[in-house]
């Protein structure tokens, strides 16, 4: 869980003012012009009725009703009624034109958006959070819905009212009109002062919804961690905090925006009290008729019901200025990967791929890469391995050019891949991931998705290579079988061998697999493997594991440590170096299953790898060796809690671990990640320390366990071995405060 406070992607300190909204508004209404005319003509039907209705009681009263005549009162009321009849239409078609207006600009915005994610780069969501660009698309767009549909139309509206209505009252009585204009803008003080406050206000609740978002997002995404760990008074208050923050910014946001649209109100108020008075002063001295005082005050009650129209939408503006401002924040971000104009089309794969002195980063602060130079030839089996957080998978994300090195060189065939088109290199790439994605559809199309297009022969193709077919055979729909979300539906092995087909459907001459069977059971990976070294046959492939049973036979391995090349070579001239590699392939592969189905340990020298153990006789291994018990667990169990005592060792047969602790604010961060051959829990043999941090499975996991009272029993009964490991304790412990402190 992160309770991190980033400035959201792309936000601006710069407030972005309610007629740039319109202006924003406007270019999207310019392709429907024709349209957007005819509207602004029903508004002008409608403002000219208005006016007209008020200013007939001028002539009802002065020319029909007070002289008694009849003809003048029909012609009048009769032009009402026509003019009725047109209003009632033009409303009729306004409302219409602003429905389908407000669909078009909204589903232009929304597809825009969309569209522009897609190029946006990973690093782009590496640094921004789901929840605040789903809230892009709900709450922002909702606002600015609400404004296209709701506000801005009706601005346009009282807008044509006051205009119209104060031309008529100059025509009625120049002085009482002069003073109403002279009032007008006395209105908008209280706007000119409190708009600004309101949006900066407005801004932040977006920021505060964004983030809250964020928080619901990442906690029914973490579920199993929150009930593992119990964490759910933490994530709670956590919640509790960030909803009380938006609270309190959503009522400073409110109240600035009903005083804003408030205090035009109470001026017009004022000001049509004073002129009531005076125009009544006027008709008893007979300096106006009582048929234009009647209809200067409808006038202008319906100049002051606009200025309040217009003021009653401020609110919705100023939501929709700061769902605006977020989404044109989020549309200027401009993507780190992008194609030069002169991109290469790349050949087809016949040299290799060459890493010159690559130096990379995430982040500005933390190397992945430091001066990495190898090359990778076509035709070969490549594998990239060491420990979690080594950088061997940021070797793919430049191979794919998912982003690029801040040093140095990727070349595909002599062709520097910041030169190079994308799809030209995409194209003759297949990739598989740990945990590759599934989308809700059926089997057929999440194949077909590797090459758009593809027949359904050449889709059964790709499955029968993956060894698929059979299985979809017995689905209940076959290659119609709908997989449910992230394929949540089927089998990790089924998920995997369809990413593979989808993967295979490309023909690739480059197969990547980033981890493709950790997550997997090992009668599963055993099959996956198989599958994967059969589809593998005469392309070349580079392959991420920790597992290094599964690249025995590769050509070249590459081994990481730190962000640095530090071993490379075949198998065997890496076991012959006796360095890292040598050392991680003790670790997993000296164990054997025996007829019971648990781990033995089969060569010492693993134990060597542990401090606590490395300078201990080699009887006193071999008895502490026998003493190893076997333990499976699945995935998303916590072995241990932070502050518990521990008194068991573990060493990682198969599996990946997540280290984890608390922070001062009670947030649940990573430290680290372990995988096969990793140990912990070394200095809880023997000490009453508790454990500094959690350990949870993240796979299904197989452990050797030695528990404390069987190796104090073989310590009482060998007083040598005692010795030789209380001091290798002090040492170890000296070790681990000095990292600490």
């Amino acid at each position: 869980m992160s309770d991190e406070k980033t400035k959201p992607p792309g936000d601006s300190a710069v407030m972005m003012s309610p007629a740039r909204l319109l202006r924003i508004l406007l270019s999207y209404v310019k392709p429907y012009a024709a349209r957007g005319v005819l509207l602004f003509m029903t508004l002008l039907v409608e403002g000219a009725f208005i006016t007209l209705f008020a200013l007939s009681l001028k002539f009802l009263i002065d020319y029909a009703i007070t002289p008694r005549e009849v003809r003048v009162l029909a012609l009048i009321l009769s032009g009402l009624a026509v003019g009725f009849l047109l209003t009632a239409a033009a409303q009729v078609l306004r409302d219409y034109l602003y429905a389908w207006l407000g669909a078009r600009i909204l589903n232009d915005l929304r597809q825009e958006m969309f569209r522009h994610f897609q190029r946006l780069s990973l690093g782009f969501y590496a640094r921004s959070q789901m929840g605040d660009l789903l809230s892009r698309f709900s709450s922002d767009l909702n606002a600015i819905e609400n404004a296209v549909v709701l506000g801005v139309p009706g601005a346009m509206l009282c807008g044509i009212n006051i205009i119209f209505s104060a031309c008529v009252l100059f025509l009625l009585d120049w002085r009482l009109a002069l003073c109403a204009l002279v009032g007008l803008p006395l209105c908008i003080i209280g706007p000119k002062i409190l708009g600004p406050r309101a949006l900066r206000a407005g801004s932040r609740v977006r920021v505060q919804q964004a983030a809250l978002s964020s928080i619901i997002h990442e906690n029914l995404g973490a579920q199993q961690i929150v009930k593992a760990f119990s964490l759910r008074r933490s994530v709670v208050a956590a919640f509790e905090a960030q909803s009380e923050r938006l609270a309190r910014d959503a009522t400073r946001f409110n109240f600035l925006s009903y005083i804003t649209e408030r205090s035009p109100n109470i001026w017009m108020l004022l000001f049509n009290v004073l002129l009531i008075s005076g125009g009544a002063v006027l008709a008893y001295r007979g300096a106006l008729s009582i048929g234009s005082l009647v209809s200067f005050n409808a006038l202008f009650i319906t100049v002051s019901t606009s200025v309040m129209g217009l003021t009653a939408v401020t609110p919705t503006l100023l939501q929709a200025t700061g769902g605006m401002q977020r989404v044109q924040a989020l549309l200027s971000e401009r993507p780190s990967i992008v194609e030069p104009p002169d991109a290469r089309r790349l050949p087809t794969l016949s040299s290799g791929i060459r890493f010159e002195d690559v130096t990379f980063g995430y982040t500005e602060w933390h190397r992945n890469l430091s001066s990495v130079s190898m090359e990778l030839q076509k035709g070969a089996r490549i594998a990239f391995v060491g420990h979690s957080g080594c950088g061997k998978s940021t070797n793919l994300n430049l191979i794919m050019r998912f982003y690029d090195p801040q040093a140095g060189r990727v070349l595909f065939d002599g062709i520097d891949l910041r030169e190079a088109a994308l799809d030209s290199l995409y194209e003759q790439v297949g990739i598989v991931f740990q945990e590759s994605f599934l989308f809700n559809t059926c089997v057929r199309e999440n194949i077909r998705l590797g090459k758009p297009g593809a027949t359904d022969e050449e889709v059964e193709e790709a499955a029968r290579a993956a060894e698929l077919h059979d299985i979809i055979m017995h689905m209940p729909d076959g290659y119609d079988t709908v997989v449910g979300e992230r394929g949540g539906r089927l089998s990790g092995g089924q998920r995997q061998r369809i990413a593979i087909a989808r993967a295979l459907v490309r023909n690739p001459s480059l197969i990547i697999l980033d981890e493709a069977t950790s997550a997997l059971d090992p009668s599963t990976e055993a099959a996956i493997n198989e599958t994967l070294e059969h589809v593998s046959a005469g392309r070349t492939v580079i392959s991420v594991t920790h597992r290094l049973m599964s690249v025995v036979d590769y050509d070249q391995i590459f081994v990481f440590h730190d962000g640095q090349l530090i071993e490379q070579g075949s198998h065997q001239s890496l076991l012959y170096r006796e360095g890292t590699y040598a050392g991680m392939w003790r670790r997993q592969s000296g164990t054997v299953i025996n007829a019971s189905g648990d781990l033995s340990v089969t060569d010492i020298n693993i134990l060597r790898e542990v401090p606590l153990f490395k300078d201990l006789d080699e009887s006193f291994l071999r008895e502490i060796s026998e003493m190893f018990i076997t333990e499976r667990v699945p995935a998303g169990r916590t072995i241990i809690h932070e502050g518990d005592e521990g008194n068991r060792f573990y060493i990682i047969i198969r599996g990946q671990l997540a280290v984890s602790a608390m922070d001062k604010e009670g947030q649940l961060y990573r430290i680290a990640t372990l995988d096969d051959g990793d140990y912990f829990g070394e200095i809880s043999l023997l000490t009453e320390r508790t454990a500094t941090a959690t350990v949870q499975t993240l796979t299904q996991s197989i452990f050797l366990i030695l528990q404390r009272e069987q190796l104090e029993k073989l310590m009482r009964q060998h007083g040598k071995l005692d010795l030789q490991v209380q001091q290798a304790l002090k040492r170890r412990l000296a070790e681990t405060d000095s990292r600490t402190a």
